[in-house]
């Protein structure tokens, strides 16, 4: 069954719109060190140092942008059919989403102190990034033409 872009338009805009919060949320807290926010530590994992992690989150914020303006239109490159694209795009955001589960899981294993939100801010947002490749990727997958 063929979804129409423009239906998942508004959720794929919400998932970006929480993934620009959180990017302006650590900028504020990295840069300004604003007080009614959690602390840099809490928005960042470590896992790249951040002077590599806030560009590569704005590239993130550009394309998602982007993949957003053509599905509220209707028409560009990100929602033209591609049915085995979208197979591939839907394996890697079931597989990024389980390692986001998995490092929750183990977070909450090695640090009982943090449960059940300490250091989450990352991998929660993971799950909104893994969100949107998997309706993106379910998009595709469904525009599969009856034979």
């Amino acid at each position: 069954m063929k979804t129409a872009p423009q239906s998942l338009a508004p959720w794929l805009w919400l998932l970006l719109a929480a993934f620009c919060l959180r990017v302006l949320g650590q900028m504020l807290a990295a840069f300004l060190g604003v007080a009614w926010l959690p602390p840099m530590e809490a928005w960042y994992s470590g896992l790249m140092p951040y002077p590599y992690l806030l560009p590569s989150q704005w590239l993130i914020i550009l394309l998602y942008g982007k993949i957003c303006l053509d599905f509220t239109r209707g028409d560009g490159f990100f929602v033209r059919p591609r049915p085995l694209f979208g197979r591939e795009v839907l394996i890697f955001g079931y597989v990024y989403v389980a390692a986001m589960v998995l490092r929750y899981l183990l977070r909450m294993w090695l640090h009982p102190e943090a449960r059940w939100f300490g250091g989450t801010i990352p991998i929660v947002f993971h799950w909104v990034l893994a969100a949107f490749i998997i309706l993106f990727g379910r998009f595709h997958r469904t525009q599969l033409v009856p034979r």
